[in-house]
């Protein structure tokens, strides 16, 4: 979304609570659902899902989610206060976790980090909107 003014835009914070990655995939689907982008719902929420659990198991702090669509992308944007930037990692066949950012890289256009300032962070995950939308 790099140049590009979001047409909307919307921010929560969750507590870093066993909950939480579930309101947040609640947050996303139904924003998602208001703007009438249901094909992004089940992907986004599959983000959502292993950034948010990243920023309780990692980071465990509380952790805001941002989702944000310009004329082309939605952006999905989760941010803890851990300095700590995540590493992908290749699973092996038994493990138990590990997947998440293999997951947010096949589900999504693509993703990155923004160090937000002193001890926090940003991960960022961007899906394509289809077609013209009237927002």
């Amino acid at each position: 979304m790099a140049g590009n003014v979001p047409y909307w835009s919307h921010e929560a914070t969750f507590e870093a609570s066993p909950t939480s990655a579930f309101q947040a995939r609640t947050f996303v689907s139904q924003h998602l659902i208001d703007h009438r982008l249901l094909y992004l719902v089940d992907p986004v929420r599959l983000v959502t899902s292993e950034l948010a659990t990243n920023a309780l198991v990692h980071a465990q702090t509380a952790f805001s989610v941002n989702l944000a669509a310009s004329d082309q992308t939605v952006l999905l944007t989760v941010r803890d206060e851990s300095p700590a930037l995540p590493t992908r990692r290749v699973a092996q066949a038994m493990d138990l976790s590990g997947r998440g950012l293999e997951i947010v890289d096949s589900v999504s256009l693509g993703w990155g980090t923004n160090e937000d300032g002193p001890g926090s962070k940003g991960v960022w995950a961007s899906f394509a909107i289809r077609g013209p939308r009237e927002f």
